[in-house]
């Protein structure tokens, strides 16, 4: 399939969700029995699209939400690169030293299934309400992801590709750099598609739960007051962040796997 045909039927995607919410929330299906119209989604609870639209550009325009924005950015970006780096190192570490991962396995189970919620007061208690405590919560969410993949793909290495390079006389650095790196690089990039969004995840929530400042706080805000326009309008400016940043990472991704084959194309 062309690029353009892709990008245009995920244009369309999102025109025909815009077009349903928007029908729903503005075409009356009824009447109630106090005579006001009765709508498929409300107004009250979902508000509508174009809304939505005016609140993120009024944002915007005032320039409101520049402040917020960069506090969940750079709480993001340190819950990413300190969650991703640990994930690559200790997964590399632990595909290599089997007894070592034989040790922690039960206990890197444990802490993986630990509700993040959970953890959001201890790291406000440990940390106070600024960034780090949520930072620390973006880490806990994207570690695992990034630490599975990368012990994932290191384990899957082909033994015969493994066994040619011993062969070869290459020594442990060399099959590091040459064989088992690449191998992990396609897992790396995988894992690192999802945990950028689960690191705005982290730190959203972080703020949502104690903050004065960063777009869980505005969301927070929003709901306080019933302001569901507000609530989406967050949401919208969420969603755009985090496609914005997964980009960035696709960008870096193609140049370094540019090795790997790419997908069969269909017409």
């Amino acid at each position: 399939m062309s690029r353009t045909k892709l990008l245009f039927l995920q244009v369309m995607v999102a025109v025909v969700a815009l077009a349903i919410w928007h029908v729903g929330s503005t075409v009356p299906v009824g009447a109630a029995a106090n005579g006001k119209p009765v709508f498929l989604l409300p107004p009250f609870f979902f508000s509508t699209p174009w809304d939505v639209i005016k609140r993120v550009a009024t944002m915007f325009i005032e320039g409101s939400v520049y402040k917020h924005l960069m506090i969940t950015l750079i709480e993001a970006l340190l819950a990413f690169a300190i969650g991703a780096s640990s994930g690559v190192l200790i997964g590399f570490w632990f595909a290599r030293k089997p007894l070592v991962a034989a040790v922690f396995d039960p206990y890197i189970k444990m802490m993986n299934a630990l509700p993040r919620v959970v953890l959001a007061p201890i790291f406000a208690l440990w940390f106070g309400l600024g960034i780090w405590s949520k930072v620390w919560l973006g880490v806990t969410l994207v570690f695992f992801i990034v630490f599975f993949n990368v012990y994932q793909g290191v384990r899957e290495v082909s033994p015969v590709v493994l066994a040619n390079g011993r062969m070869l006389g290459m020594n442990e650095r060399q099959l590091l750099r040459h064989v088992y790196w690449p191998a992990a690089l396609s897992w790396v990039f995988s894992s690192l598609h999802t945990s950028v969004g689960f690191a705005v995840v982290g730190a959203v929530v972080g703020e949502y739960l104690g903050s004065s400042a960063g777009l869980g706080y505005l969301i927070h805000q929003a709901e306080g007051v019933f302001d569901v326009t507000g609530v989406f309008a967050g949401m919208v400016i969420l969603m755009i962040f985090v496609m914005l940043i997964d980009l960035i990472v696709t960008a870096i991704e193609k140049p370094l796997l540019v090795w790997r084959p790419g997908e069969t194309k269909t017409v």
